[in-house]
């Protein structure tokens, strides 16, 4: 079957409300296509171009961001990360709550660094996955998304001593900032988006762009999709722009993106990073420890989930890498993530081919959502035969 049939007969099921999805390789895109609906309570159909809170798929983009940094000099991947965030400096660890609730704390080991952020090792967490990080925060609760409070905690180990996936990325965006002097949104248009030609992404976007935005969705109960307006970033009242899960983008907007890595850092004569950068985050950075197993505790947001199982799978500087062949034909040594909204892509070097595959609902690693991934995959490679 081919890949516009398995994803029309998904919409056809009635178990996703509408999709976007595009495969391309080094050479460009080799095929899209949209289906079902961006907007079910107004009848919006999906277009190519629909808008998407791509939620943790802007991990990836704030991870080449700080690698060119990196690449001038101006940070480092080794070096404390308080020279240039004096507030990460003397982190402290959480070793357990005293009868009050309160967090008892010793200091961490070792400083954070770059490397620790970029690869969730610096024992930051997601307060809707760890309860530790939830009850570290006490009878108020988690603080409101956007806001410095929610990526302001203690850590759960100390850093490089573990995988846990975090706000990490939302400080690696902060050493963006403070190495750039820029915004994070000024200083990813200014070298990524408008250089290759992502027109289409951003923290903020016109009122034209908004309205071409996918309506956020979740599945309750009954299994019904039913809409949840809720702003990933924050919104309008956002106190910082968040590099671990801010940016809104379109399928074709991404799919640029990663054809950038899938090349080695360049796209249509366009230098992003070196290729000897793109090889370095391509890489397994956290040695024996195995990523990408997230818990949950707040299933309205997320399903548990476990991309690759049966594998110790590793990670790079940025990216998820699976170290064997997937069950869906990904070559060992292919990158991939997602976004909570059940976004997804992989990149796969060796077998010169990405995909990027866009819906907009909750929770996170819904059945129906993954099966889906799954056979887009499938045919993916299918077709490559």
């Amino acid at each position: 079957m081919n890949i516009e049939s398995i994803l029309d007969r998904a919409i056809d099921s009635g178990a996703i409300a509408g999709l976007t999805a595009f495969v391309g390789n080094r050479a460009g895109m080799i095929t899209s296509h949209a289906a079902g609906l961006a907007d079910p309570a107004s009848g919006v159909p999906m277009k190519a171009d629909t808008i998407f809170q791509i939620a943790s798929m802007t991990k990836a983009i704030t991870s080449v961001a700080a690698m060119q940094l990196v690449e001038q000099g101006r940070l480092s991947l080794d070096a404390p990360i308080e020279t240039a965030l004096p507030e990460l400096a003397n982190p402290q660890v959480i070793t357990g709550f005293d009868d009050a609730g309160n967090a008892a704390l010793r200091p961490a080991t070792r400083p954070i660094t770059l490397r620790h952020l970029l690869t969730h090792t610096s024992g930051f967490g997601y307060s809707f996955m760890n309860a530790d990080m939830l009850r570290a925060y006490g009878p108020a609760g988690p603080p409101p998304p956007g806001s410095i409070a929610s990526v302001t905690s203690e850590l759960l180990f100390d850093p490089g001593a573990q995988w846990e996936y975090g706000v990490s990325t939302d400080w690696v965006g902060f050493a963006v900032v403070a190495a750039s002097g820029q915004s994070l949104g000024r200083y990813m248009a200014e070298h990524i988006f408008n250089p290759l030609g992502m027109n289409d992404t951003g923290f903020t976007l016109s009122d034209a762009q908004m309205a071409r935005r996918a309506a956020m969705l979740s599945r309750g109960g009954d299994g019904v999709l039913s809409p949840f307006p809720v702003e990933m970033g924050g919104g309008p009242d956002a106190e910082f722009e968040g590099g671990g899960g801010g940016l809104m983008s379109s399928g074709p907007d991404y799919l640029r993106f990663v054809r950038m890595i899938l090349n080695g850092g360049s796209l249509d004569g366009v230098t992003i990073l070196k290729p000897e950068t793109i090889a370095e985050m391509r890489r397994n950075q956290i040695g024996p420890l195995r990523a990408g197993k997230m818990d949950t505790i707040m299933p309205m947001f997320s399903h548990p989930y476990d991309g690759f199982p049966d594998m110790h799978t590793g990670w790079g500087l940025g990216f998820l890498i699976n170290p064997e062949t997937g069950p869906n034909g990904r070559a060992p040594g292919s990158l991939a993530w997602a976004g909570i909204a059940n976004s997804f892509y992989w990149i796969d070097p060796v077998s010169d081919v990405t995909g990027v595959l866009m819906m907009q609902f909750l929770p996170f690693g819904d059945p129906h959502a993954l099966a889906l991934y799954a056979a887009f995959e499938r045919a993916v490679y299918e077709g490559l035969q």
